[in-house]
């Protein structure tokens, strides 16, 4: 994941979402998003 540009990271998360992907990997992606105290309005889209 370090190699993920923030930018990428974010549109890979907001995609993974949109995609109805599994929460294992939007909670491994929102972990990083956390962990470099980035903000996106859709994190409550994780339940």
């Amino acid at each position: 994941m370090v190699e993920l540009s923030d930018e990428m990271l974010l549109d890979s998360y907001h995609r993974a979402i949109e995609l109805q992907l599994e929460h294992d990997f939007i909670a491994l992606l929102l972990v990083e998003i956390l962990k470099r105290n980035l903000h996106s309005p859709q994190h409550a889209v994780l339940h």
